[in-house]
């Protein structure tokens, strides 16, 4: 494949490679190999719309990676800043910086920020691959990316859904579904927020795409289409179609100000959960804040998302989709 042959070219041309940027190298060639032939393998399940993220800024003002070549010579400084240890500069492994991770960066439309940070935790060491074939290794949808530029099938309805039942948790109305492995994390968490004296209360869980076209149609009637479009999913765009998010109440904006929304803040990664719609991105995730929104991504991503990308789940997942859709050759 031609990217791991340049992978390949960039790092063995190296005067000096010791035995720390031996271990990226294979690290790397690896997670190339998986990911590329892991590709095909996730189109077939999950066979949504994968049209290209557009760019986007984030709060602090930084323009996203839309436009690669701004980011051009960060990366190349990036280089020269966190090389292997003891290694000579080389220029092939500038060349390998400059057009593979420039190319990342701007498919996954991720801030110069956030880039910067991503790129300089790569360069460090192997723990950041090592990170990301654990999340890769995941249930696909764990990570699998939905928002209102990609899609799940209209039909798509996971196979392991359980009713949500009174416990450790509340729930607001019957009738609430997850996926197992979704429930029993919020089970936990749940039963820990409780150890605390802090009560979580479900309020919505799992949508199928025909009841979130009917919440979405409400939204439209009651607030107008362009409002509806800030805080409501079209079908088939909604995280809730997964069966892995839970919307705690009061599912309103007064939820910020409860303790609930406080004790999740602070310990919702630790079991798995991530908040999807954080105050002041909504450019880049496509909705307005939504401080009940938990989507659960599995204790590793989450994670991921927390030490690389700064708790936004938008730019993690984006990041991941842009590794999964590397052109082969």
């Amino acid at each position: 494949m031609k990217l791991i042959g340049i992978i390949k070219k960039a790092w063995f041309r190296s005067k000096i490679i010791t035995i720390g940027a031996g271990i990226v190298l294979i690290l790397l060639v690896l997670f190339i190999c998986y990911s590329c032939s892991a590709i095909s393998g996730q189109k077939n399940k999950t066979p949504a719309d994968r049209a290209q993220v557009q760019g986007s800024a984030d709060p602090d003002g930084h323009t996203a990676s839309g436009s690669p070549q701004d980011l051009a010579g960060a990366i190349a400084r990036l280089s020269q800043a966190y090389p292997a240890e003891n290694a000579e500069t080389d220029p092939d492994r500038e060349a390998f910086v400059e057009d593979f991770w420039r190319w990342i960066f701007g498919e996954a439309g991720i801030p110069e920020r956030l880039a910067r940070k991503v790129a300089a935790s790569a360069l460090e060491g192997p723990s950041f691959i090592m990170e990301l074939l654990m999340v890769l290794q995941q249930d696909p949808y764990t990570y699998f990316l939905v928002d209102k530029q990609h899609s799940l099938p209209l039909d798509y309805e996971p196979d392991d859904l359980v009713p949500l039942a009174v416990g450790a948790y509340q729930v607001s109305r019957d009738g609430l579904m997850l996926r197992r492995a979704a429930e029993e994390a919020l089970r936990e968490m749940a039963a820990a927020a409780a150890a605390e004296g802090v009560i979580l209360k479900a309020g919505s869980t799992y949508r199928s795409a025909a009841y979130q076209a009917q919440v979405y149609e409400r939204e439209v009637n009651n607030y107008g289409r362009e409002a509806a479009d800030r805080q409501s999913a079209r079908p088939g765009t909604s995280q809730h179609q997964l069966g892995l998010v839970v919307d705690f109440t009061p599912i309103d904006d007064t939820f910020a100000k409860t303790p609930a929304s406080q004790w999740l803040l602070g310990n919702a990664g630790r079991f798995g959960f991530s908040l999807s719609f954080p105050d002041g991105y909504e450019e880049a995730t496509g909705y307005r804040w939504e401080s009940w929104h938990y989507r659960y991504v599995g204790r590793d991503l989450a994670a991921f998302i927390n030490t690389h990308f700064d708790g936004i789940q938008q730019y993690a997942l984006q990041f991941i989709h842009a590794w999964q859709e590397q052109p082969e050759s």
